[in-house]
């Protein structure tokens, strides 16, 4: 009655093709209009989960306690020198913080004035006292500069030392280092390549290690959420900013923009390449194979048509139902075109088959009527149990296959509807023909009769590999870490692996509120002594470890060093003659001396150096006075700043720092950085572990990965579970034996192991983006299992010579053709899912055209 049914539609679209085919235009005309207007695409995986889950819940709430930390755009600056990058970032900021247009925020973490007059407080006593000591021995020098901070200050102060070394004094070993540095820096200017000076390593070094590498210039850019990367304009205005400033111009320092923000809009943008370019390839390659397929371009065209036009349909819906795709539901496009397809190809190639029971031909209208009746059933019930495997995904928490399951499962009742009432139309107007040969592949007469005869072996075999793929299931690995899919090569990821081995810029970590900073001082405690824990970042850092004693040493320096420093006349400017007068006296009370020091003295280079400058022209010993001093008034400043820190206390620190860490009503954050390499899943679920075994609430990036694993394992193993369940009452219901519906899905169940084979053999890992060749495997599986156990019961003899074996050979070729162009994308995530569909594909083919013409039972019309 519903094959009857079904063939009745097909032949009323025939009767009235062009009806059918201006219904489908306007359909397909709202559905663009839809699209354009209502749906939009979202990189950020935090919306891939659902907010009721306890874990998205304490993200939120940091969130919304803490917004400063969110939607963040970050340059990373590494210069040659700390001044220069400091020089860098802030001028950067300064360019930023103008652009109202662009930036909501734009913050420099470490140019902090309190952390820079308090500077000497946070280092350890060893060295404070090493420090200080080296500091109060230079106290001539750094007095000559003070009273003349230019080339013929440093000239004069190098003098100095001559002086002293006839005298008989000794120069200190500590003076070593900042001797080789100026020994370096004056052999570059006489050779006519004048490189600045860093005061701050020669003055300084600790303090300046204190800061790390990198300046870091935080800004929170406005988004515009209506367009494909929302933080394009801000970023491009941030690149054209870094690409003026001087230093980054001179090569003497490098920016690269990284962060939340930059990293999701170059994760669509690589997605979407992979994705479109995929899409277009696809198109291309399924003609290709259609034309092998089904060998007449009157039909090819049909199917293509056909296929295009449900895609839009199912695009439309996607635009009503979601309005928002994702990184996963972005995939809907390939897998209808991959799967759509195969309804398309069946219908046609038993369509082109269409014979009289006594062997002549049918007309073309009573052959799709004819084809109608045959398979439309077969693929109304491929369809549907192709959605209920997608459809299962819906209820689960994992959003993003959730949305790929409705879409994409709808798509199929919108593929099987288009195939039926379409495509009919279309092969219509087109005047698609017959062929004149079988359609089947005779030549396989031969393997399925081998396959029958031997099929108790065959079927041992498969046992065998089924009870391996049974026992690989515990190896599977499932890496949830977003980072891990994302296209190593941009900007914003090549970033994140410069600061790979900071503790502090680590991209995994943990967070924890506690009532008060008296708590937070006792889980401090506790976390530090965690194995896997570096540090921990809260407002209690920033009070130094014995003050009074630290302050009492910096207090004995300043009262030596200050008066040196503080209120001296400062001499004028040199020009060139005075700077060569200095360089010669300079030259000439070294060499006087050279004698009493060691062969690799680096005063021995310096006096060589001096001597050239004293002889050379203008705008050489200029360029070498402008690059010699032109961070000294600054350290001179600063060094005057940092000898006179005062006391600290919790409610001392500024307001601008304690936003970070403590709340209005008391409560304080704690940040727990890790020890490691985090991207090792391992190491990062002993993080995450050890965090939990001292505070259950913790939160924080390290959290989210690990907890966003288990929600997806969790939801594909309910799901499958499901999916199963309503795959096989719908089997049940269609074909009315038990017997059939285990022939349709022990295969399916096959297949499934064969893949979890390859996946550990290859070996390939599990994530967030490759997980969907699990719906896939149901809905493709499921389709080509159907055609041949309906064929089964119809009565044909050899499944391998059928049509629906032809057919099924190149929906699967054209489905991997459609997946194979995944596999090739620069994106991680669509490369590993390509790679996991192909393998699925290959492995539900092989179990179809192997194993199940091994299983089906034996029938009194088979032959022995």
């Amino acid at each position: 009655m519903l094959a009857n049914f079904i063939g009745s539609i097909v032949s009323f679209c025939t009767r009235r093709a062009w009806f059918v085919i201006l219904l489908f235009a306007l359909l397909t005309a709202g559905s663009l209009f839809l699209t354009v207007q209502r749906l939009g695409v979202t990189t950020d995986t935090d919306e891939m989960f659902a907010a009721s889950l306890p874990w998205k819940q304490r993200g939120a709430e940091l969130s919304r306690l803490f917004p400063q930390n969110d939607d963040l755009m970050v340059a990373i600056i590494k210069a040659d020198m700390p001044e220069q990058g400091r020089a860098t970032a802030r001028e950067l900021a300064k360019i930023l913080r103008a652009d109202h247009k662009n930036f909501r925020t734009v913050r420099l973490p470490d140019d902090s004035p309190f952390l820079q007059n308090h500077g000497l407080l946070y280092l350890d006593k060893p060295v404070l006292g090493s420090l200080l000591d080296s500091i109060v021995a230079a106290q001539p020098f750094l007095g000559t500069l003070s009273a003349d901070p230019s080339a013929r200050g440093i000239f004069s102060a190098l003098g100095l030392m001559g002086e002293g070394l006839s005298a008989g004094e000794d120069i200190p070993e500590s003076f070593t280092p900042e001797l080789q540095g100026f020994a370096s820096a004056l052999r570059d200017a006489a050779q006519g390549h004048p490189k600045d000076l860093s005061w701050q390593n020669l003055l300084a070094g600790p303090l300046a290690d204190m800061a790390g590498n990198y300046q870091y210039v935080m800004t929170q850019p406005h988004q515009d959420f209506g367009s494909l990367q929302p933080g394009g304009e801000a970023s491009a205005a941030m690149r054209k900013a870094i690409d003026s400033l001087p230093f980054v111009k001179s090569g003497n320092a490098i920016a690269m923009i990284t962060g939340p923000v930059q990293l999701s809009d170059e994760e669509f943008s690589t997605v979407a390449h992979g994705m479109g370019l995929g899409l277009l390839t696809s198109l291309v390659l399924v003609a290709c194979w259609l034309v092998l397929a089904v060998r007449s371009v009157r039909v090819i065209v049909p199917i293509l048509i056909t296929l295009v036009i449900g895609l839009l349909l199912t695009t439309g819906f996607a635009a009503i139902a979601v309005g928002k795709l994702n990184l996963i539901s972005v995939a809907f496009a390939v897998l209808f075109v991959g799967i759509a397809v195969d309804f398309a190809i069946q219908f046609s190639v038993r369509f082109r088959g269409q014979r009289l029971t006594s062997g002549g031909e049918m007309s073309p209208a009573d052959a799709l009527a004819e084809t109608g009746r045959e398979t439309g059933h077969q693929i109304l019930v491929a369809s549907l149990a192709t959605a209920a495997g997608f459809l299962a995904f819906v209820p689960t928490n994992f959003v993003g296959v959730a949305q790929l399951g409705l879409i994409a499962g709808i798509g199929m009742i919108i593929a099987f509807l288009c195939t039926m009432t379409l495509l009919p139309a279309l092969l219509c107007l087109f005047r698609a023909r017959l062929s004149r040969g079988e359609p089947g592949f005779r030549k396989l007469a031969g393997v399925d009769h081998w396959l029958r005869h031997y099929r108790k072996l065959v079927l041992a075999f498969y046992a065998l590999l089924a009870i391996a793929g049974l026992a690989l299931i515990p190896r599977l690995s499932f890496d949830a870490d977003p980072l891990h899919t994302k296209n190593p090569d941009t900007e914003g990821m090549r970033a994140l692996h410069l600061l790979e081995q900071d503790p502090r810029a680590s991209p995994y970590d943990g967070e924890v509120i506690v009532p008060n900073l008296r708590i937070a001082a006792e889980r401090v405690k506790q976390f530090e002594a965690l194995p896997s824990v570096s540090s921990v970042m809260w407002l209690g850092m920033f009070v130094p470890e014995n003050q009074t004693e630290k302050l009492a040493m910096i207090q004995d320096t300043a009262s030596i060093l200050l008066p040196t420093l503080v209120g001296q006349e400062v001499a004028p400017a040199p020009d060139a003659n005075a700077l060569r007068a200095s360089a010669a006296a300079a030259a000439s009370k070294l060499g006087a001396v050279l004698d009493k020091t060691a062969p690799a003295s680096p005063l021995r280079d310096i006096q060589r150096s001096l001597a050239l400058l004293a002889k050379a022209p203008d705008a050489q010993i200029l360029a070498a006075n402008t690059a010699l001093t032109r961070f000294l008034p600054e350290q001179l400043s600063q060094l005057v700043d940092v000898l006179q820190p005062t006391p600290v206390t919790l409610e001392g620190i500024p307001q601008d720092i304690a936003r970070d860490y403590v709340l209005p009503d008391g409560r304080a954050l704690l940040k727990i950085l890790p020890k490691g390499r985090m991207s090792d899943s391992k190491v990062l679920y002993h993080f995450l572990n050890d965090m939990l075994s001292v505070d259950k609430n913790t939160a924080g990036t390290a959290l989210e990965v690990v907890e966003s694993a288990h929600t997806m394992v969790h939801a594909f193993s309910t799901a499958a579970l499901s999916a199963l369940a309503m795959i096989a009452i719908i089997l049940f219901v269609a074909l009315r034996r038990l017997l059939d519906m285990v022939l349709v899905l022990a295969p399916l169940m096959l297949s499934a192991l064969l893949t979890v084979i390859l996946i550990v053999t290859v070996p390939e890992t599990l994530n967030f983006a490759n997980i969907i060749a699990l719906p896939l495997l149901l809905g493709v599986g499921v389709s080509f299992n159907i055609y041949f156990v309906m064929n089964w019961r119809a009565g044909i003899k050899s499944p391998l010579t059928s049509p629906t074996a032809r057919a099924v050979l190149f929906s699967a070729l054209t489905t991997g053709t459609a997946f194979g162009s995944l596999a090739a994308s620069q994106h991680p995530g669509t490369a590993s899912m390509g790679r996991l569909l192909l393998m699925s594909l290959a492995c539900t083919l092989l179990a179809t055209l192997t194993f199940i013409p091994a299983l089906l039972p034996k029938r009194k019309i088979d032959a022995e």
